[in-house]
């Protein structure tokens, strides 16, 4: 049966329990609410560790003044529930007053240069510092050896990358492919927000994305690509941030060939959706 913590004492007292009987720790930071994409994650973990760990934390500094913070859905009995089948071991649940322990506003916070002010960082300015923050902390609480995340947010997982590299966190990483539903629909805790009719558009995302990665390997220069994704999520009700097509590290492609990745972000209402598709060119 599943282990539910929410005191640092017991989680410390826990995992260096596992770590003395020389066990591997996986860990896997979520927000709750999961779904069959955060499943994923822990069997991924369960592949490169003896005993997993999955955080359910809704985060306050990630979140800016106009987001969904106060109606982001929390539902932990199913979350424990999910976690249980799924294999994990213990869920860790920290309160906001054991994660920041002078407040929110008072937290000591950190910050990625350079690839945190583009796209995601450029539309929702103090995001990344919020998800640095809130990782790093885990990373400390947790101790682990191994920790997964989606490649649905692909510039979260870069940056990520950047600070466990920068600050050398004895932590592997494990990226996981994006799980979508049926109609190419990545899973998200969001898509409950939408109406019947904005879900029915909703797969035009990745429809895109698939139509992005046909143009650029056709030769179609990553300008017009761009143009030509924004006119399609348009016409289909949708909102647009960015349709972007960039090199895996996030700058603008350079040169006839390489890996590339094709990212959208984009609102029906009141929702916001990412998407991404890596492709090589």
């Amino acid at each position: 049966m599943i282990e539910t913590v929410t005191g640092l004492a017991n989680l410390r007292k826990r995992v260096s329990q596992w770590k003395r009987e020389g066990l591997r720790v996986g860990f896997v930071p979520t927000m709750g609410n999961l779904h069959a994409g955060h499943f994923s994650l822990v069997a991924l973990a369960r592949r490169h560790a003896d005993r997993v760990v999955a955080s359910v934390f809704v985060n306050p500094t990630q979140f800016g003044p106009d987001e969904d913070f106060a109606r982001y859905p929390r539902t932990p009995e199913d979350d424990a529930a999910g976690l249980e089948a799924a294999g994990c071991d213990l869920m860790w649940m920290p309160s906001v007053d054991t994660m920041y322990p002078f407040g929110a506003d008072n937290a000591v916070r950190m910050r990625v240069p350079g690839i945190t002010d583009v796209l995601e960082g450029a539309h929702r300015p103090g995001h990344f510092d919020g998800v640095v923050t809130v990782v790093s902390r885990l990373f400390n609480q947790v101790q682990p050896d191994a920790a997964a995340f989606g490649r649905k947010d692909y510039q979260q997982l870069a940056v990520i990358r950047y600070f466990v590299r920068d600050l050398a966190f004895p932590v592997e990483l494990l990226p996981a492919d994006i799980v979508r539903e049926s109609d190419g629909l990545a899973m998200s805790s969001r898509n409950q927000y939408l109406a019947p009719d904005e879900r029915a558009a909703a797969p035009t995302i990745h429809r895109t994305l698939l139509a992005m990665r046909e143009a650029v390997q056709a030769g179609t220069s990553c300008a017009e690509v761009e143009a030509q994704a924004v006119a399609m999520l348009e016409a289909a009700g949708f909102a647009v941030d960015y349709a972007a097509v960039r090199d895996r590290q996030l700058a603008t492609p350079a040169g006839d060939t390489g890996e590339l990745v094709a990212l959208v972000a984009a609102r029906l209402g009141r929702t916001r959706l990412i998407d991404n598709l890596e492709f090589i060119r």
